[in-house]
């Protein structure tokens, strides 16, 4: 079974409009905006130990960081159409990191 990212969006979005007694996904809205971000960079750090480890590591744990961004922007009302838009904005566009004065 394959699930894509907007299915996985959809999913997330619908356990927080209605939340299933004793689901991970309520526990963590339940829990609030610290705890989700302390998954997100924990699921971050995992993926950068899994890149070192192997690929079928890097791939669990990135579908886990994945699955934890999804709740993020869930929680924060922040749509999957906002990132593809944002995405869409920096087509063709320089980055702007040499612009600034802390990038390395």
């Amino acid at each position: 079974m394959e699930q894509t990212i907007q299915e996985l969006y959809d999913q997330v979005l619908e356990r927080k409009e209605n939340p299933v007694e004793g689901s991970y996904t309520a526990y963590l809205y339940d829990k609030g905006l610290d705890k989700i971000l302390k998954k997100v960079g924990e699921e971050s750090t995992e993926v950068i130990v899994g890149a070192k480890n192997s690929q079928a590591e890097l791939t669990y744990e990135t579908a886990d960081l994945f699955f934890h961004l999804m709740v993020l922007l869930v929680d924060q009302g922040i749509s999957l159409a906002d990132i593809q838009a944002e995405l869409g904005s920096r087509v063709g566009q320089k980055s702007k990191l040499h612009e600034r004065s802390d990038w390395r």
